[in-house]
């Protein structure tokens, strides 16, 4: 990534920031590249309610949170 010397002595600057405002810095800098896609939130809306259409009709079952989060933990703890 090509830097110019703004962004270098901004980057510079951020990484003299103790570690709480480096942390504020990066959720601030992070959340200003969140921007709602009206297009994607419609699609996942259609899913959402397709999703719970399903379930209802006893298409699909539900799945406790821990059984799929464990599941992501136990790959990241070998991943690492």
């Amino acid at each position: 990534m090509l830097m110019n010397a703004n962004v270098k002595s901004i980057l510079t600057q951020a990484l003299s920031l103790n570690s709480k405002q480096r942390i504020a810095v990066a959720e601030k800098l992070l959340s200003s590249l969140d921007v709602p896609d009206p297009v994607i939130d419609q699609i996942w809306s259609v899913e959402v309610e397709a999703r719970i259409d399903a379930y209802e009709r006893d298409e699909i079952e539900a799945v406790a949170a821990e059984s799929v989060f464990g599941k992501y933990e136990t790959r990241w703890m070998f991943a690492s």
